[in-house]
């Protein structure tokens, strides 16, 4: 899969199973994560001037995301 223009593709990292106290989380109160590893990038974005403007991200950067970002 490639991305177009300033596109991204995002594999969600998995949630930390045990809390920083030693506490472990069950699935039922788990959110989904919130972070997650570019797997795919777009070339990047055309300016006024038609000239593309390159990604500051790359794969296998570690990224956060807004809870409802993308679809």
């Amino acid at each position: 899969m490639k991305p177009l223009n300033d596109r991204v593709l995002v594999k969600r990292l998995e949630s930390e199973e045990k809390t920083a106290g030693g506490l472990f989380i069950p699935d039922a109160a788990k959110e989904k994560p919130s972070k997650g590893e570019i797997v795919a990038c777009g070339p990047g974005k055309l300016n006024d001037k038609g000239e593309r403007v390159a990604m500051e991200v790359k794969p296998g950067d570690v990224v956060l995301f807004a809870k409802y970002a993308g679809t």
